[in-house]
């Protein structure tokens, strides 16, 4: 499976953030679930002032328990 552009493009501003030190790590709660949720966001400057813009929610038990890789998927 090809990973889509919107994905790639994503990817590379966030990783365009982290060369810039314009990345943090901000507590936010899930719409849905009304859990706390840690997630990754770049850092950006609209009209003077700073918005967050939020890329990835971290894995709140372990990735390795709850993700196989592409490889291990039955077809």
């Amino acid at each position: 499976m090809a990973i889509a552009e919107g994905y790639k493009a994503n990817f590379h501003t966030l990783t365009r953030a982290f060369d810039n030190e314009q990345v943090c790590l901000m507590e936010c709660t899930d719409k849905i679930t009304k859990n706390k949720v840690m997630v990754i966001c770049a850092i950006q400057m609209v009209d003077g002032e700073y918005e967050m813009v939020p890329f990835a929610k971290l894995f709140d038990g372990n990735p390795y328990e709850e993700l196989d890789p592409p490889m291990s998927e039955e077809k």
